[in-house]
């Protein structure tokens, strides 16, 4: 059972305390483990990769830091302003590494463009879009994506994605995210640093990430942390309060997108506690009462939460061997 009772206020922290232990473990790991001088990370201006950034310029100092900023043609317009921002309220060095011209070499605006063609044939340019669930909390049994297209004169269309198409656009957009690793490691390199994750824990448990792509890093630093404690350290940290105050998004499709209507379907302090609950074995019952909702609905966010760790664990996997290798010791 949980530790403490469960109430709105049971993933309230001490973030002195916890700032104190992360950048003691960032420090240790860098000369111990890795080995390296410093710090890379991509900054998207979000609170996750802020709070990242902010615990690693505390560890080990901000000149042996650097956050790569990397937008694309679907970036929103303010993704490049606010993580520049970040980096320099944090006296963190920058490198802007714009990604448009490498996805266009990989075909990844054309591909995307003819997945979404598959349901909405006559998506064209200057057309946006995004791929969005029904709200679990009011619908009941299995969730299927739609595309939400938005032509150039503000007509919008929503359509049902057939598994083909759906399959075809997460491939594609999935090029943004090891695009950008793979630049974090040309830099990490390049300067003998180690990288950084950013993923909170309700993105880590649930597979909110890309394998071999925003899933891969040497540490991820606030992968215990429910995204309600990332946003009690943001404010500790100091993080720029229009960043705190930025409602979470992909920034992945040209159409805004909040991540509660594209994976988990409710609001982050909803999703929080609700993990929390499952993962205290707190009833459902008194889940519902805390958060106001029924019974029913937090079954079904439950059930969400089981089907998310059972479908993602390919995500979480290392690669496997046929045939077990002796581990070296150091």
């Amino acid at each position: 059972m949980a530790s403490k009772p469960f109430s709105q206020d049971v993933l309230t922290l001490d973030p002195e305390k916890e700032v104190d232990k992360i950048c003691n473990k960032l420090r240790k790991l860098l000369s111990k483990q890795f080995k390296r001088r410093g710090y890379v990370l991509g900054l998207s201006g979000g609170i996750d990769s802020s709070v990242t950034a902010a615990l690693a310029a505390r560890s080990v100092g901000p000149e042996r830091v650097l956050a790569l900023l990397m937008p694309e043609r679907h970036s929103s317009e303010d993704t490049l302003s606010l993580s520049s921002s970040v980096a320099d309220h944090f006296g963190i060095p920058t490198v802007h590494e714009d990604i448009t011209g490498i996805l266009e070499a990989m075909g990844f605006y054309r591909r995307y463009n003819d997945a979404v063609r598959e349901v909405i044939p006559q998506y064209g340019k200057d057309w946006k879009s995004k791929i969005v669930l029904p709200n679990l909390l009011k619908h009941s049994g299995f969730s299927l994506f739609s595309i939400v297209a938005q032509s150039p004169d503000g007509n919008t269309i929503r359509e049902r994605l057939p598994l083909k198409a759906y399959l075809a656009i997460i491939a594609a957009t999935n090029f943004k995210q090891r695009i950008r690793k793979m630049l974090e490691y040309y830099h990490a390199d390049r300067m003998n640093f180690a990288v950084l994750g950013t993923p909170n824990r309700l993105e880590y448990d649930q597979g909110f990430f890309v394998k071999q792509g925003d899933g891969a890093a040497d540490v991820k630093p606030i992968a215990h942390l429910y995204k309600t404690q990332v946003y009690q350290m943001a404010e500790y940290l100091g993080v720029p309060e229009n960043i705190r105050c930025r409602p979470p998004t992909t920034d992945t499709y040209s159409l805004a997108q909040g991540q509660d209507e594209f994976y988990f379907s409710l609001p982050y302090d909803k999703m929080d506690l609700c993990l929390y609950g499952k993962n205290n074995d707190i009833s459902v019952e008194t889940v519902a009462g805390v958060l106001e909702l029924t019974s029913e609905q937090v079954q079904r966010v439950f059930d969400d939460i089981d089907t998310k760790r059972s479908t993602t664990r390919y995500l979480h996997l290392q690669p496997l061997l046929i045939e077990a290798v002796p581990e070296i010791s150091y």
